[in-house]
């Protein structure tokens, strides 16, 4: 590939590729003519036996994709130099199209299993999940249905589980309420799937951080950074005297959060921090009155 700098004052067609970001930069003046290039090579090798054996050529690989990025391409009836491929050939190559539509789908696991991918996608759109969260997910989904936990099961509802265990492994801040509601399914329900999940699999799904639900909470409610490191300040205290253990993350959160605005003297209602957080205010208030009272915290309503 021939390409030439825009700048005026730069002269030179020598270009040179990074192998890391797959970029063109031009050689003179080191600006870049070509972003993100899919063609370069992922893996650095240092000998010819490593180039051989590890670097390869296309986008990445993703298990989020069906067929791991790995697919196939029959391109339009033209050859190389773009002349037009005789009768024969166009009908050989239309069968062949044809049956790498119906190899894709020929399985009913492999049609369920392209399905559950799109449905995951959509979860990660409307629930801000990151990359690495759905990737660990879709793992698990590819490892449930090799021990055949799809069969029987509402594949959606198996995938909004997989996604809540990949939420807890990473340590991203998605309650069960979170999955459920835009998940299309019962909170029960998932509940239930995820514990067979785990015990199917054999899996170790750690706590959550109480910490990450504090601030996602804060984020929702706008609420400013000097009250919300008050909440973590005062979840902290909560963890020495050892009075959250056995409780649920998100109802600790909320509660030292409340705890916060109303040390703060800030109009934010008990009924906004039980909505966003998904706790009942019943919770809330019971796991409040009893962190309050550990730490001898005087509110300025009393």
């Amino acid at each position: 590939m021939i390409q030439k700098c825009k700048l005026d004052n730069c002269s030179m067609t020598r270009v040179i590729t990074d192998n890391e970001s797959g970029e063109l930069v031009c050689g003179n003046c080191g600006s870049v003519l070509e972003e993100k290039l899919d063609n370069y090579n992922e893996v650095q090798a240092h000998s010819l036996e490593e180039f051989m054996s590890q670097t390869r050529t296309g986008p990445k690989s993703s298990l989020v994709m069906y067929d791991k990025g790995m697919y196939s391409v029959i391109g339009n009836d033209r050859d190389s130099t773009g002349k037009s491929l005789s009768a024969s050939n166009k009908a050989r190559f239309r069968r062949l199209r044809l049956w790498d539509n119906r190899s894709k789908t020929k399985h009913s696991s492999q049609r369920t299993l392209s399905k559950s991918l799109i449905y995951l996608n959509g979860l990660k759109e409307k629930l801000g999940i990151p990359q690495i969260t759905v990737e660990v997910a879709a793992s698990l989904y590819r490892k449930a249905m090799s021990h055949g936990l799809t069969r029987g099961r509402n594949s959606n509802s198996l995938m909004a589980a997989t996604l809540y265990v990949s939420c807890r492994q990473t340590m991203t801040p998605r309650s069960l309420q979170d999955i459920a509601k835009v998940g299309n399914t019962t909170k029960k329900a998932l509940q239930k799937t995820v514990r067979i999940l785990i015990h199917e699999l054999g899996l170790d799904v750690p706590q959550y951080n109480m910490s990450s639900f504090i601030t996602k909470i804060s984020n929702n409610l706008g609420i400013n950074e000097k009250i919300k490191r008050h909440a973590l300040n005062i979840l902290d205290q909560a963890q020495v005297k050892q009075i959250t253990g056995g409780k649920h993350p998100i109802g600790q959160a909320a509660a030292s959060l409340y705890l916060a605005v109303m040390l703060n003297g800030v109009h934010v209602s008990q009924a906004q921090i039980s909505k966003i957080s998904g706790v009942t205010g019943v919770t809330l208030r019971t796991r409040m009155k009893t962190i309050q009272k550990a730490l001898g915290l005087k509110l300025l309503k009393d």
